[in-house]
């Protein structure tokens, strides 16, 4: 890829054009990998972690969740509570329509750079499949303005409503769990 189409990958307008390419089905886009790819990491540090299995009743975080049926698979295995955030729109009303029958599955329309409207401690995981990525271009010896001020204002607003810091890390959140 090109920088330009790089940086592309951090704005709502190259989502909501691909996204808008959808059947309505089927998944545009599964970034980096599939559930079943995830499934040994997720067994790892979710599913076998104490405070964050299914009967635990966990909130998750989905940080930029797109269209991928991670929420979906993990619903499946008894997590009836998500949020999925995502800054395009398309996706965030194609993932609504296609699984209003998940009660425990919430799409919204939010920019991890900006989450003002999820309050502090309240999430047990949050989960990034890619979407830090997304924001990084360019040389990562001295990334451009842009990069550091994306990522800086992810971490910050990632980080606020789990809580994720070393000292509070245990008592507020499970964790954050990045697979790139």
């Amino acid at each position: 890829m090109t920088v330009e189409e790089d940086k592309a990958l951090g704005r709502p307008d190259y989502w909501d054009s691909r996204y808008a390419k959808s059947d309505g089905d089927d998944p545009t886009h599964e970034w980096f990998r599939s559930f079943a790819d995830l499934e040994p990491f997720f067994h790892k540090n979710l599913f076998e972690t104490q405070g964050v299995k299914a009967e635990d009743a966990p909130l998750i975080l989905h940080l930029g969740s797109g269209d991928s049926v991670i929420p979906v698979e993990l619903e499946s295995r008894g997590y009836k509570q998500q949020l999925c955030v995502d800054f395009s729109p398309t996706v965030v009303s194609l993932m609504t329509e296609r699984h209003a029958e998940f009660n425990g599955i919430q799409w919204k329309l939010a920019d991890v750079r900006n989450m003002v409207d999820i309050a502090d401690k309240s999430i047990n995981v949050a989960f990034d499949k890619g979407t830090l990525d997304a924001m990084i271009y360019g040389s990562p010896w001295s990334p451009p303005d842009e990069v550091k001020d994306n990522t800086s204002r992810y971490m910050k607003d990632c980080a606020y409503p789990a809580r994720i810091t070393v000292e509070k890390q245990a008592a507020a959140c499970q964790g954050y769990l990045l697979t790139s």
